[in-house]
């Protein structure tokens, strides 16, 4: 939106911070956060009592001599005319009421520009890479991928809508030792379909999805040599569909299997050895992460000359780096912990800062029916699929569930909660808001003004709603600074509730034709906003319920 006022106070509060010689005290960003209860203000910071701390002075003490600052730079500065007070409260929170003239501008800016009043203003300075699900083509995708593409996806989303530029990738792990056992499993497979006797390793995927390549392999004659290559291919072409049916697109997949071939791998061991970060050790090639805070050194090739893992990452992430980017986010599973900081070395090593990559662990998820966990097993083909939830509830609910909980969170995902068409299931609450809203429109008559009186909107339920629409800029930006887009599934309920609490109170198509056309304006303001939020999330936004 056009003025940020929550920036200008935070910047006021600094200012006053300084001439109180406060500053070097607390070096830490300022926040204003939105009351829960807003008879306490439309803003509000604990700052006080933070600084009493250090002070060594009472917080309603520290927090009425900011108090004083502030209200004196307010009433000397263009802020007075939006800033009714500044007032202590509390344990010695500092709350500032606003003028109700400000929200109703504010209402009208959504309502005249639209989605273009919510979109922030371009990062230009900013080349995103998200590389997210990358899932070995080896079996069909579980739910912690499907909780992954959610995720990268809407945080895709969601800068895009902040003004960087955004490309999705997905890294193809498409060769080495799981490709190998991934065309052993189908061989293996293949022989007992023409009826030999097999002894089928523990260690070999074991679904029944290998049985049906097996199937395919043999009408077609695959060669023993192709099996891996072809099983791969053929589980890969599952996953892009299932990714499009989950509506996740990915601007690139990158090949592993290309990138060995470009040499691209060596030349990073080439610039490495000439800054002094390779060595070797018994028969080993050695990269020395411990320069640059790995707890210790990493075998990039083994002492038989095979790589290991890190060797094809390296280099895969020094090349991000070189097609432009300059703010990697990568989205990992849990057991990938471990290997953050052996990248960040790499990058470090090749002068790159180490916050210019992003590692974003995204925690498991827990398929719940009937009130009991479904227990899973990857390598025996024994989990839960993205397919069989895209069966199950559709891809809005799943897309939702899935993003309902921060990502560092362990989430339970309850299948028969997600179909429920009540307001127990969030997405429905959510989406319903937005067709009701559209059903009133569609039902209100014609020649209403299109230019409403707003400050006739007087009630609680309404400002209340105005206020919350003015918080999804923070919601956004929320979003950017943590990398998690969980907080827009928050604030989209929220959202929903303020509506349908004003709804259940207020009669919209009010004989007061004054009253109905401001009524009017304030749920179209609510629309713009729930659609909008829906979209990032990449969910739809019916009309009709």
């Amino acid at each position: 939106m056009s003025k940020d006022i929550q920036q200008e106070l935070i910047d006021l509060i600094a200012y006053c911070l300084k001439d109180l010689g406060w500053a070097e005290l607390y070096p830490e960003k300022i926040s204003l956060e939105f009351p829960t209860d807003r008879r306490f203000g439309d803003f509000s910071t604990n700052l006080a009592l933070k600084l009493s701390k250090l002070l060594k002075r009472s917080p309603r003490e520290v927090a009425a001599e900011l108090t004083a600052c502030l209200s004196k730079e307010i009433s000397r500065s263009e802020l007075k005319a939006l800033v009714t007070q500044v007032k202590v409260e509390g344990a010695g929170f500092i709350n500032f009421y606003l003028k109700e003239d400000y929200f109703y501008a504010k209402l009208k800016e959504i309502i005249t520009r639209g989605k273009a009043a919510l979109a922030a203003e371009a990062k230009a300075d900013k080349k995103v890479l998200i590389e997210f699900v990358s899932a070995n083509p080896t079996g069909s995708l579980s739910v912690a991928h499907a909780r992954q593409a959610a995720v990268g996806d809407c945080l895709a989303n969601v800068l895009s809508f902040m003004g960087f530029a955004v490309q999705r990738e997905y890294y193809l792990n498409d060769e080495g030792n799981q490709i190998n056992i991934l065309g052993g499993s189908v061989s293996l497979r293949r022989k007992e379909l023409r009826g030999e006797k097999i002894e089928f390793p523990e260690n070999y995927y074991q679904g029944d999805y290998i049985y049906d390549i097996a199937k395919i392999a043999e009408e077609l004659r695959i060669k023993e040599e192709e099996l891996g290559d072809f099983a791969a291919g053929h589980i890969l072409k599952i996953i892009r569909q299932e990714l499009l049916d989950f509506g996740v697109h990915f601007d690139c997949w990158y090949s592993q299997k290309e990138l060995a071939k470009s040499g691209k791998v060596e030349e990073a061991f080439r610039r490495l050895k000439e800054k002094g970060y390779l060595y070797e050790q018994d028969g080993a090639l050695w990269f020395k992460s411990t320069a640059f805070g790995d707890d210790k050194d990493r075998v990039i090739i083994k002492s038989d000359g095979s790589q290991t893992y890190l060797a094809p990452d390296i280099a895969y992430h020094e090349d991000k780096f070189s097609r432009g980017f300059n703010w990697l986010i990568n989205l990992w599973g849990p057991d990938h912990h471990g290997y953050i900081n052996r990248i960040k070395a790499s990058l470090a090593a090749f002068g790159h800062k180490p916050e210019e990559l992003e590692v974003i662990i995204v925690q498991l998820a827990t398929i719940f029916r009937n009130g009991q966990p479904v227990q899973m097993s990857t390598r025996r083909g024994q989990y839960i699929t993205l397919r069989e939830v895209l069966d199950e509830v559709g891809a809005d609910a799943a897309r939702f569930f899935f993003l309902m909980r921060r990502t560092s969170s362990h989430l339970d995902f309850d299948l028969e909660i997600a179909k429920k068409q009540s307001a127990e299931n969030p997405v429905f609450y959510v989406q319903y808001a937005h067709a009701r809203i559209c059903s009133i429109l569609r039902s209100s008559p014609e020649g209403i003004s299109q230019e409403p009186d707003l400050s006739v909107l007087k009630e609680k339920e309404e400002l209340n709603l105005i206020k919350k629409l003015l918080e999804f800029n923070t919601t956004l930006t929320i979003c950017r600074a943590t990398c998690d887009p969980y907080m827009l599934t928050v604030y989209l309920q929220e959202l929903s509730e303020s509506f349908h609490k004003f709804y259940d109170l207020h009669r919209v198509l009010d004989p007061d034709k004054n009253l109905m056309a401001a009524r009017l304006a304030l749920i179209n303001g609510v629309k713009i906003l729930l659609s909008c939020g829906l979209e990032l999330l990449g969910i739809t936004r019916p009309e009709k319920m």
